[in-house]
């Protein structure tokens, strides 16, 4: 089935990518989830058309996506199968129109997850992680590109993107004592995770609350099917069916060959700042 799953995820992916440029060139109405959580009728219609989709291919999967009621996704933990969807991460960037959003799906089968698909709609590309068999970038026209990440790369010298509107003071003191040679702002989980699949960053580093579950499922698939490691910040994998959604101890995606020394640098700012 994964397989499969795959090739239905990035074509909802890239039906959802239209549907949310089409709304992007409008003067769209933005309403509010809490007062810094953005949503507009592209989250709420790319979210809808996704889990119409996946709920047409795979019948008996459960499918956990940020716009859904929650009740419909109630009992997700006793699933063999799980869709975690954002079908708009970034909405605070797609707001301010700087381009840095995407559309996310993952999939897990028992505890981790297996695939994944984040689609960028401004640049029309989309980043597909198969774990086991490989990630790809994939254009407009179909034309693929294996993607792995770096190799070689000293910490002192690695690139680490990190949030540009979820930073808090402690995440930015946590940062500053990792030693490493660029911590660079950029928005979108997903462009974050593609970072690093693509092998232009090292790692990816959000120490303290990292979103949700849909936030973590398709950059955690896509960037160990590209060669990575993604761990929460204590070194633990995402426990997907775990009690809370919430990703409260943290997020870390990396080439993999720093994943340790990065863990060990977030330990020791947590002893240094309590």
């Amino acid at each position: 089935m994964t397989r499969a799953a795959l090739t239905v995820m990035h074509e909802l992916a890239c039906r959802a990518a239209e549907l949310i440029r089409a709304v992007y060139q409008t003067d769209f109405q933005v309403d509010y989830k809490a007062p810094t959580d953005p949503v507009t009728q592209a989250d709420r219609q790319a979210n809808e058309l996704i889990v119409k989709g996946l709920r047409a291919a795979f019948p008996d999967a459960a499918i956990v996506a940020e716009e859904s009621d929650a009740a419909s996704y109630a009992d997700f933990r006793a699933a063999e199968r799980v869709f975690f969807v954002d079908p708009l991460d970034g909405t605070r960037e797609f707001v301010d129109k700087n381009g840095e959003f995407v559309v996310m799906l993952g999939l897990i089968e028992g505890a981790r997850a297996v695939a994944g698909v984040i689609h960028a709609p401004v640049l029309d590309v989309a980043w597909l992680g198969l774990v086991g068999e490989g990630a790809w970038e994939v254009d407009a026209q179909g034309a693929r590109r294996e993607l792995t990440t770096s190799r070689g790369v000293p910490l002192r010298e690695a690139r680490v993107v990190a949030s540009r509107t979820h930073r808090t003071e402690d995440t930015q003191r946590a940062l500053d004592i990792l030693g490493v040679g660029s911590v660079s702002a950029l928005g979108s989980a997903g462009l974050k995770g593609a970072e690093v699949a693509r092998g232009l960053a090292e790692a990816y580093a959000s120490p303290g609350t990292a979103g949700k579950r849909w936030d973590a499922c398709a950059v955690d698939a896509l960037v160990t099917a590209a060669g990575g490691q993604v761990s929460d910040a204590f070194g633990d994998p995402i426990d997907y069916r775990g009690a809370s959604l919430t990703n409260s101890r943290g997020l870390v995606a990396t080439n993999g060959e720093l994943h340790r020394a990065l863990l060990e640098r977030l330990e020791v700012a947590r002893v240094a700042f309590g």
